[in-house]
């Protein structure tokens, strides 16, 4: 398998809708629209947005109804969740919210799933109402999904309406080799959260390439890779605003997860030696600096990977500065072409 170059990867968006410090839930719900609407414009593959819940430095709980919005306020791009976590809900109740998006806006919706609560285990019993989760019960789900979605279903007692026969692409996401496993055992496509835990990527990759499945909707493996990735005009400035992406994740070492702080100078004095390394190793795959810095240090992550997609996340404290990160990933990709001025002949 031969990868392809940095510039004919497709690179997507992953927004875990942030609180910022000093702002309120509204302003993030507008930050998180006005990215995406940037993105759409900047040629971004899609926009997906995280489940979490009980936070407040993220206001991503109500999921499929941001992805609505999200939808609503972009043309082109897709839009997804990464992911919705199957545990915490009914695979009717999912079936029926992202048939009403595809339906609403077809041909541009993705359903990423994950296991994971997206919490802590007292607001998970509360989101499960004491269902425990057995090993089996996630594959299950996965199956019971796939058929309310499968227009075979249409003469069974329970049916997805909308959802039913609709053509919404599933997407199976994880940080371990059980989840690469099952995205391989379903034939789906593969999305590796190496933005936190970078520990199992290249032996889930290789176990999730090694055993796929062919399926009706996926004929060879599809991988995504979610990164950090904090661009700026010099890699001092890019050091500097990941600050607060290390603050934000030395709040979660700490289990406090408050809203998201303005970036610092000097962050030994903020951390001690051991949540130092920690977060270190947590963000091993964080692609920080210049155009230059990160299109190097991407190119070499893809050639040692082989994977199809780059999800970037980016953390960074001031709404304007996190656009223009963006705007310098996308200046990475080769220019989109448009296909009806490609054609036309040239102007004498």
């Amino acid at each position: 398998m031969t990868p392809k170059p940095l510039q004919q990867i497709d690179l997507s968006v992953l927004d875990l809708v942030p609180v910022i410090k000093g702002n309120t839930i509204a302003d993030s719900f507008k930050n998180t629209l006005d990215l995406a609407n940037r993105c759409d414009e900047l040629g971004f593959t899609r926009f997906w947005i995280s489940e979490h819940h009980n936070m407040e430095s993220v206001a991503s709980s109500a999921t499929a109804v941001l992805l609505g919005q999200v939808a609503a306020n972009t043309s082109r791009i897709r839009v997804g969740s990464g992911g919705i976590m199957l545990p915490n809900h009914s695979p009717l109740m999912v079936a029926e919210q992202f048939g009403t998006l595809e339906t609403l806006f077809p041909g541009r919706i993705d359903l990423g799933l994950g296991r994971a609560p997206g919490t802590d285990q007292q607001t998970a019993a509360a989101l499960r109402r004491g269902r425990t989760e057995t090993v089996e019960d996630f594959p299950k789900d996965i199956a019971a999904l796939q058929k309310y979605f499968s227009a075979a279903n249409k003469n069974a007692a329970v049916r997805a309406i909308p959802g039913e026969g609709l053509d919404i692409p599933l997407y199976l996401l994880g940080s371990s080799t059980f989840s690469a496993q099952l995205a391989a055992m379903f034939g789906l496509s593969y999305a590796f959260a190496s933005h936190f835990a970078p520990a199992y990527l290249q032996e889930a990759l290789q176990l999730y390439r090694e055993k796929f499945r062919p399926s009706e909707n996926l004929k060879k493996p599809y991988s995504i890779a979610c990164v950090n990735v904090i661009a700026a005009e010099t890699d001092e400035e890019a050091e500097f605003l990941a600050s607060s992406q290390k603050l934000f994740a030395l709040g979660i070492i700490r289990n406090q997860r408050k809203p998201m702080p303005p970036p610092v100078n000097n962050l030994s004095e903020l951390w001690n030696k051991g949540e130092e390394a920690a977060i270190s190793q947590m963000m091993k795959y964080s692609f920080v600096g210049s155009k230059t810095t990160i299109e190097d240090r991407l190119s070499e992550f893809i050639k040692e990977t082989e994977v199809d997609e780059i999800m970037a996340v980016s953390h960074i404290f001031n709404h304007e500065s996190r656009i223009r990160s963006y705007e310098i990933l996308s200046e990475i990709k080769e220019p989109l072409k448009d296909p009806f001025f490609d054609s036309q002949p040239p102007i004498e």
